[in-house]
């Protein structure tokens, strides 16, 4: 699906610029470099639940003046290990030219991969001039002063898709998301987060809705392992997701693959039984349970309870909140 094939020539024309002006304010100091504990605890707000972060999970006995010096020290060590912070390196390695009617532009491909330890889930998305264009000034609308520093290329008349130029850009384009990846008020941001996932989100559930639950899954499969990076100090972002995953697998006959993503985003929810997808998971999760064999009566406790705190209104099911998620 082309998202550009009813758009007339731009050009995607721009000077030729080798580095992005960087600010004192892009160095991360020693204060954002261990900035572990707000990047990944999870605050939990009831009150707000699509936007709350999500409370820790761990299993771990909390710190009491009952342990023994080593039982504090292997908790400590486990919170560490739970609380690493979670840091996106981008590259540009190619790009390929499109033409279509009235229209030649330049994508380049970016690649997403988690550093500190090896990423089996890196990310491929393909975005063109117009797209870096038009979030650079979405972004000034709510961060002009951490940005002025920030000096985007600019459109040139001639000499757009030389190879020298083209490979100026892939540099200019891959220290500009760095840049933005290194302030952790744009990183958190829905502009960017949207710039990174959004096209292949409204692709998958475009998909989705039209029935075709194997591409669907493809692209969620892909979209939601980058989600997941983005979203560490608010995990409960990427429950919609996970409960497309779980529609996807149900109506593909793979309930156990359904039942997996589905105890993933039940888990996000525990502290948010008041969020919009609660009750149609609980009643999704239900049915997978006892196809499989596994617990239900649990579940269905939890459903109760839950209803039992609602007033009565109209419950959508599972499936219809997720074809109405990325409809513009």
């Amino acid at each position: 699906m082309d998202r550009d094939q009813h758009h007339p020539a731009e050009g995607d024309q721009w000077e030729p610029v080798t580095d992005i002006t960087r600010c004192p304010a892009a160095a991360q100091s020693d204060e954002e470099q261990n900035e572990t504990e707000a990047e990944i605890s999870f605050q939990v707000n009831n009150d707000n639940p699509e936007t709350a972060a999500f409370s820790g999970t761990s299993n771990s006995p909390s710190p009491s003046s009952s342990m023994t010096t080593k039982q504090l020290q292997d908790y400590w060590r486990n919170e560490k290990r739970h609380c690493r912070q979670v840091k996106l390196l981008f590259e540009i390695p190619s790009t390929r030219i499109v033409e279509q009617y009235l229209s030649k532009y330049v994508l380049y491909k970016i690649i997403i991969i988690q550093t500190g330890s090896f990423d089996g889930n890196k990310t491929v998305i393909e975005r063109r001039y117009s797209d870096f264009e038009k979030l650079h000034k979405n972004l000034l609308k709510d961060f002009d002063e951490e940005m002025e520093d920030l000096t985007f290329p600019k459109k040139c008349l001639t000499g757009n898709f030389t190879e020298e130029m083209i490979n100026e850009r892939k540099l200019a384009f891959r220290d500009y998301l760095g840049f933005l990846y290194s302030m952790k008020c744009v990183r958190r941001s829905k502009k960017f987060i949207d710039f990174l996932i959004r096209p292949e989100m409204e692709e998958a559930y475009g998909c989705l809705r039209g029935g075709q639950y194997t591409k669907a899954l493809e692209i969620l499969v892909q979209v939601v392992a980058l989600q997941e990076k983005l979203t560490k100090h608010s995990p409960i972002l990427i429950v919609p997701t996970l409960c497309a995953l779980v529609v996807c697998h149900k109506d593909l006959e793979n309930p156990a693959g359904a039942y997996e993503y589905g105890e993933k985003a039940l888990l996000r929810l525990q502290m948010h039984g008041g969020h919009r997808y609660y009750v149609p998971l609980l009643e999704t999760m239900i049915t997978l349970a006892y196809e499989l064999g596994k617990d239900f009566l649990s579940l269905q406790e939890k459903l109760e309870e839950s209803k039992a705190k609602r007033d009565q209104m109209k419950v959508f099911t599972l499936k219809e909140l997720a074809v109405r998620e990325y409809i513009q």
